[in-house]
């Protein structure tokens, strides 16, 4: 069993409470209940109950408190039911070969991060005028947009405007770009490749533009022949939007090296962001080996895509209404059961715990679900509630004090997730959506940690059919589940083309993300390389 830490006694009214719940835990022990669940609940609020305000420190304007300010968890020993004494041992038992196959990652075969530029690559010279970008979309979505451009500016020989962030989309998040990025930093650490200003010099602000929509998944010589020519006319080029802005394949080696240094490395989160989420991962870790689940059921996730498997009529109903009411939302009509079973729907919460099981993970598992406001809240996060009781999330684990200043705005929040997400031991993804794809790219990125993708479209049919009782969840469910995922772990593989038979914008849109896995254009092995293709392998 993980080893705990001793730290100050949390005064008589915690105390008090802990007695409480001891004497509940008891009870019910007495009663024959079962008690896994009370025992992690136990554990929880344990942890939760000791949880400290942020202090300013003078030499680090940002560094929080210790998490934990009470006595040492012996809840493990005193009251937790035999089934999860016995599974937590599997997070300090290295030879427990259940233990390896849950939690350690594929093998990475020595594939080490390398962006530093060409020999030939030359700092940037005076540049032909400046270029303005409205990014688009969350989060995510923003950040492969904003890295895309830093490329763009480049290739262009543009001054890069620091990029205003969407404040227009479904959230409505108004925060500025210092207000989720490390403002300093990322221009600083570009300093080589674009020079990036805060602002438009006085003289320019009122003056004419050039305002454009790139065209989507263009290469350098789109930027070069049609985009570059429209300095002879203006000083300042605005680019309308930034998703997709590049293609995911064959440009120059050097670009390819700078979008992953602008994404992975100057794209760093304001340190009040990073400060509190390095605390996350502090506390998820106080409960040992944990999952991160990017659980994308989230309202605006289930209106776009049409998926309403699990709902109500009159959920499903609300939903159809926003998609109808999203002009830029294109398409209205969907068949919410043909989604489902072509794998185009994020798994429900219910699907999710039937997959954690048959993976293996024992119901102790700790897990931090990242994601907004769960669509129908603890109505539907029952079933997994019941499987998995330690589901955290950063409202469980921070105080409102610590969350106040970044609880409004979406953006920010969602960093929260991110950083946890990264640094978690394993992580999964319901959905593949933009979050799912920055998030699973910079863990390979970080030395391929273990990330498992769930064939959605294989779990489906398994899962009708025990819902059907063609199949009873157990040994034979488990197993099935795990032969189809053992090649989607994470492991390195060469980043997947088009889909066959695929043209126009829909061949570039089946494409794997550029972000979502940089091989082989910014990874490599120090020594002799080993043979690596494509493959179905994740």
């Amino acid at each position: 069993m993980p080893t705990r830490r001793k730290v100050r006694p949390a005064g008589a009214g915690a105390a008090a409470r802990r007695a409480a719940l001891r004497w509940w835990l008891l009870s019910l022990a007495a009663a024959g209940a079962i008690i896994t669940a009370a025992a992690a609940l136990l554990a929880v609020t344990l942890h939760v109950s000791g949880l400290a305000m942020p202090s300013v420190s003078s030499g680090s304007p940002y560094r929080l408190s210790q998490p934990w300010d009470t006595e040492e968890l012996r809840w493990e020993q005193e009251f937790a039911s035999p089934q999860l004494a016995s599974s937590r041992k599997l997070d300090g038992a290295a030879d427990d070969a259940l233990g390896k196959r849950l939690w350690l990652p594929a093998p990475a075969r020595g594939f080490v991060p390398c962006v530093a530029p060409s020999p030939e690559y030359r700092s940037p010279v005076a540049s032909k005028g400046y270029l303005l970008v409205h990014t688009n979309g969350g989060l995510n979505q923003m950040r492969a947009g904003i890295s895309d451009m830093v490329a763009v500016a480049r290739v262009l020989n543009a001054t890069l405007i620091i990029p205003e962030l969407d404040k227009k989309s479904f959230w409505h998040d108004k925060s500025n770009f210092s207000d989720v990025f490390d403002e300093e930093h990322f221009i600083n650490s570009l300093a080589n490749d674009v020079k990036v200003e805060k602002e438009l010099p006085k003289e320019l602000v009122k003056a004419p533009k050039s305002v454009r929509y790139f065209k989507s998944w263009s290469g350098v010589d789109y930027y070069q022949d049609e985009i570059s020519p429209l300095w002879d006319h203006r000083q300042v080029i605005r680019a309308a939007k930034s998703d997709s802005r590049l293609a995911n394949n064959h440009l120059p080696p050097d670009i390819q090296k700078l979008r992953c240094r602008a994404f992975f490395q100057a794209l760093r989160f304001a340190p009040p962001i990073e400060a509190l989420g390095k605390l996350l991962v502090e506390r998820m870790r106080s409960f040992g080996k944990y999952i991160a689940l990017h659980l994308r059921y989230e309202k605006d996730m289930l209106a776009f895509s049409g998926c309403t498997y699990g709902l109500s009529r009159t959920e499903s109903e609300e939903l159809a209404m926003i998609r109808e009411n999203t002009t830029y939302w294109k398409v209205k009509d969907i068949d919410p059961l043909e989604q489902r079973s072509h794998g185009y729907c994020p798994l429900t919460p219910k699907e999710v715990g039937m997959f954690l099981s048959g993976l293996g993970y024992p119901s102790s598992t700790p897990i931090y679900i990242a994601a907004g406001e769960i669509y129908g809240g603890e109505s539907h996060m029952v079933d997994l509630q019941s499987r998995f009781p330690i589901l955290m999330n950063k409202e469980k684990l921070a105080s409102a004090e610590e969350l106040r200043s970044f609880s409004q705005y979406a953006a920010q929040m969602a960093a929260l997730d991110y950083i946890v997400s990264v640094e978690s031991d394993v992580f999964i993804p319901s959905y593949s959506g933009n979050m799912a794809r920055a998030v699973a790219g910079h863990r390979r990125f970080l030395g391929h940690r273990k990330t498992i993708s769930p064939d959605r479209k294989a779990l489906v049919r398994l899962f009708d059919k025990v819902a059907s009782r063609l199949l009873e969840e157990g040994e034979r469910l488990s197993q099935k589940i795990i032969d189809i995922h053992q090649k989607r772990q994470g492991s390195p593989r060469k980043r997947k083309g088009p889909v066959s038979g695929t043209k126009g914008k829909d061949r570039f849109r089946s494409e794997e993300a550029f972000y979502e896995n940089p091989f082989p254009d910014c990874l490599c092995q120090p020594g002799p390389p080993a043979p690596l293709s494509a493959s179905k392998s994740h």
